[in-house]
């Protein structure tokens, strides 16, 4: 018996040194590594207190920058130019042009737009979603695309691993067989311990020829988009871009797409066109790990600080941190008229039971809040009359810290008018629904929301 018991405290005593000596180690890595505040003392909570838990979690889901990883990408957010962005902010995004954007409001136009141009196109379709369904709409989009790439068409589509499996198998098994490329982003089935499973590209970017390009907050499925009106659809927002600006996307495309697949691609833009007298200056502005900070966090909190007049967001998840839940409060208290619409309930249960004390408490300061009855998909912010937002970017802290997004910056005067009129639309299709919580909800709110910064 003495063997045994032996060799149980030795192998015992081995493990917990090799546990503690990790503990110091990711604790000393977190309180180093650039993250929120919030998500740093979750970590380290549940690294000392849980260590056979918080260890395999944080080295499965915790990292959130990769040097090493972040330098086999094609830059995305070191621009040449040293002209300030947006609020003074420099080397924030790509500083370009349009000479055409088409706004899509709603499903079906969205759908037409979408269906038409990868009909139309005569040379590339390159595409970055994070979601294409197995209904109606993916499935018809997807034999659009391989009827393209059967005619000569160069066809590659990048789709987030995540939810690769909701994917129709036998439509992508036809694209494929009719000469169009399919890549996986971020596979969930990698090698163990490289703490890249909670890192998921959200970006939609589509590219046609080279020439237009679609970016938004919609994806490839009947939620979003489809032939006809739908009651159950979900209100979302997306643009048609042409321009300079095309050629700015595509390089985020490419830089996606060759991480993921490790195929080179060139430039879709062939040549570079004359300039152009109408170009209107806009700002391309990727997000992610692949970025060396944090540049929609960081204009989202200055915009809110330089606020005068308005600061109005749409967002589907509403869960800041706190120092840019603390800026909204102040820019109430100093009389900027902050509007919040977000659905009454959306699609993620923990994300509306994270997002309810934040909001109450903006209603309490002053703020208005506007929940929709239907889903609230859109990506927006507008701030006086001087910019516009529209993205892929939740106004929440994955969005905002950890996924791979995009979004585009407009100061045009007509852009944020345009904005500002479907901000005053989707306002007039909300709801009244401010009734207190019950203590148990309150109580389950509290609780969720201190996982917050884990989510």
């Amino acid at each position: 018996m003495g063997a045994p018991v032996t060799t149980w405290l030795l192998s015992h005593h081995i493990v917990s040194l090799v546990v503690a000596a990790l503990t110091l180690v990711l604790a000393g890595f977190i309180v180093n590594q650039p993250r929120p505040t919030g998500s740093a003392l979750a970590w380290l909570l549940i690294i000392l207190f849980a260590p056979y838990l918080g260890i395999p979690l944080y080295l499965v889901f915790g990292g959130r920058k990769f040097r090493r990883r972040r330098s086999s990408k094609s830059p995305l957010t070191l621009p040449t130019e040293k002209e300030p962005g947006p609020f003074g902010l420099r080397r924030l995004g790509h500083a370009t042009s349009f000479t055409r954007t088409d706004w899509c409001t709603d499903g079906v136009s969205a759908y037409q737009q979408f269906l038409s141009e990868v009909r139309r196109a005569s040379s590339s379709i390159r595409i970055v979603t994070f979601v294409v369904g197995d209904d109606e709409t993916g499935v018809t989009l997807l034999d659009a695309l391989a009827e393209r790439a059967k005619a000569g068409v160069e066809v590659r589509l990048l789709l987030d691993g995540l939810l690769v499996g909701r994917a129709p198998r036998a439509p992508l098994a036809r694209l494929r067989a009719c000469g169009g490329k399919i890549a996986h982003f971020m596979p969930l089935l990698h090698l163990p311990f490289r703490g890249q499973a909670n890192l998921r590209n959200h970006r939609k970017i589509a590219i046609f020829d080279g020439e237009r390009a679609i970016v938004g907050g919609m994806n490839l499925a009947d939620e979003y988009m489809g032939p006809l009106p739908s009651e159950h659809r979900w209100r979302d927002l997306s643009l048609l871009l042409a321009g300079d600006v095309v050629s700015v996307l595509d390089g985020i495309f490419r830089a996606d797409w060759e991480f993921a697949s490790r195929e080179v691609l060139g430039s879709a833009v062939h040549g570079v066109g004359p300039a152009q007298r109408d170009a209107i200056p806009v700002r391309v502005v990727p997000s992610g790990p692949d970025a060396a900070s944090d540049p929609l966090y960081d204009t989202l909190l200055t915009g809110v600080f330089r606020a005068e007049r308005r600061f109005w967001i749409a967002t589907p998840y509403f869960i800041p941190d706190a120092p840019l839940l603390k800026a909204l409060v102040l820019a109430v208290r100093r009389g900027v008229d902050v509007r919040i619409i977000v659905p009454a309930a959306s699609n993620h249960l923990l994300a509306d039971l994270c997002a309810a004390p934040g909001l109450r408490q903006l209603r309490a300061e002053g703020a208005t809040v506007r929940p929709l009855a239907q889903m609230l998909h859109a990506k927006a912010m507008l701030m006086d009359d001087a910019l516009a937002v529209v993205g892929s970017a939740n106004f929440d802290m994955r969005s905002l810290f950890l996924d791979y997004e995009v979004a585009v910056f407009f100061s045009d005067p007509k852009q944020v008018a345009r904005l500002a009129h479907w901000f005053e639309q989707t306002t007039d299709l909300a709801v009244t629904n401010h009734a207190d919580p019950s203590w148990l909800r309150s109580s389950v709110e509290g609780i969720v929301r201190l996982l917050a910064p884990l989510l």
